[in-house]
């Protein structure tokens, strides 16, 4: 592989987002082009280094040799022409999960921040869970990210960072003709008997699950069996509707028809939220996230924990200030 003197980086991202997505119609979806001229560029890349970058067969798409050899270093300028362009003002959009559209901390938080960096771009996406979105961020097709932390593969921590924004009181979904909708709080040992569902069987939401799963132990509450994974707020509360278990929240939940929304007591069990990136990742963006996670903790006292708050040891470690 010969080194060109000039190598226009528009190429290096065609290159980068193919190896990421190994398919190149998801990987043209993806940079909002075409397929075909995605496939020149790619072309054209390979014939300026002298080298074949991708095997592609009918059914695949893999990297040669030449072509591992030469991400990190195309990921690394790629990185480098995003730093000069933030540095004048020029930022990309950031990209940030908030992982569904009802849940507060991530929307006030990203609302914040905002308004301290009003000339970027600051776009909300929703991949539903910590887990799920975390893929997203090692593959460079998210920027940041809400959800418990601790709670995620090790494998997956590597590539990431984190800074705690909230201990999120937990609570319940009842039925409105529920025997328990009529308490105010409902204490945990309220629910012994109890089939809860906690995401199970979702595999963009196991570090929530796991959680529940914690919390339950020992309370003689079961976690609900995973039901079919319903997309959109519709969808999940004509589910839910249907099986009429109780559902493992956190305060803020939106309401949903026909149900309440309790806050679980005795203990104070504990949702942690940190703000979630890729390692690594310079953006005037981020900065703003983390300065506007910090000031609304602080103004809202998110990290205090309350009196009587439950977290599992893992996570108060991860927490900790």
């Amino acid at each position: 592989m010969s080194a060109p003197r000039h190598l226009d980086p528009r190429l290096l991202r065609a290159f980068v987002t193919v190896a990421e997505e190994l398919h190149f119609t998801r990987a043209a979806a993806r940079l909002y082009v075409a397929q075909q001229a995605l496939s020149r560029d790619v072309r054209r890349l390979e014939r300026e280094l002298g080298a074949e970058l991708f095997l592609r067969t009918t059914r695949q798409v893999t990297l040669t040799a030449d072509g591992e050899r030469l991400l990190p270093h195309a990921r690394r300028v790629l990185q480098a022409q995003d730093d000069l362009l933030a540095a004048f003002g020029q930022a990309r959009p950031l990209l940030v999960d908030l992982n569904s559209p009802g849940l507060v901390t991530g929307r006030r938080v990203l609302h914040r921040a905002r308004e301290l960096v009003p000339e970027l771009e600051l776009m909300a996406r929703y991949e539903s869970g910590l887990t799920g979105a975390a893929g997203e961020l090692l593959a460079g097709r998210l920027d940041a990210s809400f959800g418990r932390y601790a709670g995620l593969d090790p494998a997956l921590r590597a590539g990431l960072d984190q800074q705690p924004v909230r201990y999120e009181p937990m609570a319940v979904v009842l039925p409105e003709d529920h025997p328990l909708a009529a308490l105010e709080a409902v204490p945990l040992a309220a629910l012994a008997g109890e089939t809860v569902y906690a995401g199970a069987g979702n595999p963009r939401t196991p570090e929530w699950t796991d959680l529940a799963r914690r919390l339950f132990e020992g309370h003689g509450i079961e976690t609900a069996p995973p039901l079919p994974l319903a997309v959109g707020d519709e969808e999940f509360r004509r589910i839910i509707g249907k099986t009429r278990n109780p559902v493992l929240a956190v305060v803020d939940f939106p309401a949903m028809p026909a149900s309440v929304v309790r806050p679980l007591v005795d203990p104070v069990p504990l949702s942690p939220v940190s703000l979630v990136w890729r390692r690594g990742l310079a953006h005037p963006g981020l900065d703003a996230l983390r300065r506007a996670a910090a000031r609304l903790a602080t103004e809202e006292g998110w990290l205090v924990k309350p009196a009587g708050g439950w977290i599992p040891a893992m996570d108060a470690e991860v927490m900790a200030p």
